[in-house]
């Protein structure tokens, strides 16, 4: 019998994975933290899973504390990034949360199967010198649910090649989020190209997504590649892709019906590999209504939709965005460390971001550039005052109702994980006084794994 110690804060959560792995014939030890796991002999565990962020000491801390015994890291803020990361630290592995339960069982038969480190052995595969691109931080800062759904979701539709269309407000981080998608995606060592496709007119939005041959089009001296060929095997995000065309929306459905490619003035079509994302911050479904966007465009891009959610949604998140802006931009400026103090950070909660995370960083940059010392106050900010009806709308759109949805989510969220392992569906679905469908859909929403062994 395998000993397997977990070190998970979230008593839920744990209790969950104690009995998922007790069910497999293991033998379980919890911790609510390192400095409380540290107080075992870490040696005899043939196995430790904990949770990276923990009150104190992160999970990383373990990995050469408990040394030779394999860590397996699990991650809310799974990214390219922090999963090198934790790898070049010597985990043996990570696993992002909320975790799929059969995901989970096979990884730790694998790890015990195995009884070494085989991917903290191998070295960090490098990209090709122009493609060496820093992973997206705005997608690594948060903890809210509704981002943590969202990447949970993303994360999926990253292990395969179906078009992704991401809606949500300006500067919310939509192509962050395709870069994102990219980077966990087996593409993510080719091309990633983004078309904004509002800069040009319609009459050069073909010409530059398909390319054109210059014997058959007038004006052009020599043959040009477009941008899907540009990006074939690779990812090619459209961003505004409302602002498309009629005759752009027609090439670009073909393209996706048969992933083929005919430059304009050519008449030889070619087969071509790429991953389309666009992003839009309009309802492209009323846009349908109004005439203005094909429907058959949407419903090809439309399969599994993704929504990012306001900065005024994200709760303290703001913080953590505001934070991270003000090391970048004391850095910039080559000012010292800064604080941001109490009623500055209540500004920061308080204001609705109709301009979202471009709205944060300048205001952010602003305070930096005009404070006379190390403290930003409110004052140093210089929020503009927001209007009566203003804040009122942001209530009433994004405010107190989402408030408590959240709360309900939250409940829903711990209820499900507390009970599942003892319940069968049917009997979760009438606890919570909603259908099977209900749970069902709400599962997929908040990203929320179904054990499969009741």
């Amino acid at each position: 019998m395998s000993q397997i110690l977990i070190v998970e804060d979230e008593p839920i959560i744990r209790g969950a994975l104690r009995k998922l792995l007790e069910r497999h014939d293991h033998q379980v030890t919890e911790a609510g933290s390192v400095e409380e796991a540290v107080k075992n002999n870490l040696n005899e565990f043939d196995l430790i899973i904990s949770d990276l962020r923990l009150p104190g000491a992160p999970g990383s801390d373990l990995v050469k504390a408990a040394a030779p015994a394999p860590v397996l890291i699990m991650t809310s803020y799974a990214s390219l990034r922090s999963a090198v990361d934790i790898m070049r630290d010597g985990a043996v592995d990570y696993i992002p949360k909320p975790f799929d339960h059969n995901e989970m069982v096979s990884t730790v038969q694998r790890i015990l199967a195995t009884g070494k480190r085989p991917l903290a052995a191998a070295p960090t595969p490098q990209l090709p010198a122009n493609k060496q691109e820093a992973p997206e931080k705005v997608l690594q800062v948060g903890s809210s649910q509704a981002i943590q759904a969202l990447l949970a979701q993303a994360e999926r539709v990253a292990k395969t090649d179906i078009p992704v269309l991401i809606q949500g407000e300006a500067s919310t981080g939509k192509q962050h989020l395709a870069k994102y998608i990219h980077q966990l995606s087996h593409r993510k060592s080719e091309e990633f190209l983004v078309l904004n496709c509002a800069t040009l007119p319609g009459s050069e939005q073909e010409l530059e997504m398909f390319g054109g041959e210059a014997s058959h089009l007038t004006g052009l001296l020599e043959d040009k590649a477009g941008l899907i060929a540009q990006a074939n095997k690779g990812t090619l995000v459209l961003a505004e892709i409302e602002s498309l065309s009629d005759a752009a929306q027609g090439r670009l459905l073909r393209l996706l019906d048969d992933s083929t490619l005919a430059p304009m003035g050519g008449a030889q079509r070619t087969q071509v590999d790429v991953r389309i994302i666009a992003t839009s911050n309009q309802d492209l479904h009323n846009l349908v209504a109004q005439h203005k966007f094909r429907q058959d465009l949407l419903y090809r891009l439309n399969v599994v939709p993704l929504h990012m959610p306001p900065l005024r949604q994200r709760g303290d998140d703001i913080l953590l965005f505001a934070e991270e802006f003000l090391a970048q931009s004391t850095q910039r400026h080559h000012r010292e460390a800064m604080t941001l103090l109490p009623d500055a950070q209540k500004a920061l909660r308080e204001h609705t971001w109709p301009g979202n995370l471009q709205e944060l960083e300048n205001a952010i940059e602003r305070a930096v550039i005009l404070s006379e010392d190390t403290n930003i106050s409110a004052e140093d900010l210089a929020l503009p005052a927001q209007a009566p009806e203003e804040k009122a709308a942001s209530t009433s759109s994004a405010g107190a109702e989402p408030v408590e949805e959240m709360s309900l989510e939250d409940y829903f969220t711990r209820f499900v994980l507390e009970n599942q392992d003892t319940m069968t569906e049917t009997e979760l679905a009438q606890k919570l006084g909603i259908s099977r469908k209900n749970l069902w859909e709400r599962r997929q929403r908040l990203g929320i794994p179904r054990n499969r062994n009741n």
